[in-house]
């Protein structure tokens, strides 16, 4: 039997199109998804831009204000794209108005506004997918079953990175995303809480921290109109950036493992550089975003000059069957985010969850705060997710 859902999308700039886009992807790739998909409304306050959306992506209906869709009747399931000050508020009026929701991380500006949207969600008995889409490339997915099985032996620490240029310029528009009071942190909501749900999915809890961040691009010119993405405005008033470009942190894991985590959205010569190095007793993996489908891997009794092999990952790994039929056929970014839907989906046809969960979010969220902490007091933090 298949069922008719009503979704609906709060927010649609680029991650708003993302969201869509998989939706409209889903059951080309699941065929078996026992849902067929009705695309209800779009809430957008920009002028124009939710009839622009409704007209491209076939939605029944637009709203200027994400209140007409808690309202809704027809919708039963709805993404979350709205900026992250929006997160929590959002999020817990659709847990209590009965829907579910896919909402795309930080999950607010702080872990107490993910750990309300968490509440909501458990209180409400619906289902709640957060969007951490790097754990959903089924390489990642392949390095975490190496991993778990032991062989590359006891993980003894790691390396992640998360660099990247979408800041760099210094014409890029003053928006919502460099204000403390909109936007909450910056790097550290934006890149780092990848970085943190990464680190967390492949060695476990992280249990302490200790952090520096800094902020190289002071000002910024503030833009004259609407913006989407990451926008310019150049001869506008300048206005402070108020969050951090940047973050390193040392970290600890309760596995007793160590791990080095960096992020930047300022990085002259690096687009979308982020990936993972992850050491043990008896070998190590290796996976860079920019090679998506492809693996490094270590493993062996030599040890010392012991050598690295480059793995394709194929229809054995994660969810790459659904996308593609032999070894090293690439994947892209949007194919996350279609992985992510489905199980986004398939926690709601089933009642169980299936993929990143507000739990993760809260997880995520404990350790930025932490950062934060440590940032401000030079001292090592403790990391208490309470969830």
């Amino acid at each position: 039997m298949v069922d008719t859902l009503g979704v609906a999308v709060v927010g649609f700039g680029w991650m708003g199109r993302v969201h869509t886009q998989a939706y409209a992807r889903v059951r080309h790739h699941y065929p078996q998804l026992p849902l067929v998909l009705q695309l209800v409304t779009v809430a957008e306050e920009v002028p124009g831009r939710a009839q622009e959306a409704a007209a491209q992506f076939g939605f029944a209906s637009t709203a200027r204000d994400w209140r007409e869709v808690v309202a809704d009747p027809r919708v039963k399931a709805v993404s979350i794209t709205a900026p992250n000050f929006l997160h929590r508020e959002i999020g817990v009026a659709m847990a209590e108005a009965g829907k579910h929701i896919w909402i795309e991380k930080p999950v607010g500006l702080t872990a107490e506004d993910a750990r309300a949207v968490a509440d909501a969600v458990a209180k409400a008995g619906v289902q709640g997918a957060v969007g951490f889409n790097y754990r959903n490339a089924p390489a990642v997915e392949a390095a975490r079953e190496l991993i778990a099985s032991g062989e590359i032996g006891t993980v003894t620490h790691v390396r992640i990175r998360l660099f990247s240029d979408y800041a760099a310029h210094p014409e890029g528009a003053l928006t919502w995303r460099y204000e403390r009071e909109r936007g909450g942190s910056g790097v550290l909501g934006d890149l780092a809480s990848h970085g943190t749900d990464l680190a967390r999915h492949l060695l476990g809890d992280i249990t302490s921290l200790t952090a520096d961040t800094a902020i190289f691009l002071p000002e910024r010119a503030r833009p004259t109109g609407a913006t989407a993405g990451h926008s310019r405005a150049s001869g506008g008033e300048l206005g402070p950036v108020e969050n951090e470009d940047y973050v390193s942190c040392l970290l600890r894991f309760a596995s007793g493992a160590r791990g080095v985590l960096e992020a930047c959205r300022v990085s002259v010569g690096e687009q979308n550089n982020y990936g993972f190095e992850v050491h043990g007793t008896k070998g190590a993996v290796f996976w860079d975003f920019r090679r998506m489908n492809e693996l490094g891997i270590s493993r062996g009794t030599t040890y010392q000059d012991q050598a690295v092999t480059t793995v394709y990952v194929g229809p054995g790994h994660g969810e790459f069957a659904a996308f593609q039929p032999g070894a090293a056929n690439a994947m892209g970014y949007d194919d996350l985010k279609v992985i992510e839907a489905y199980r986004f989906l398939r926690s709601v046809a089933e009642g169980t969850p299936h993929g990143a969960t507000l739990t993760d979010a809260v997880h995520s969220a404990a350790a930025l705060d932490a950062m934060a902490r440590s940032a401000s007091s030079g001292a090592w933090a403790d990391v208490a997710a309470g969830a």
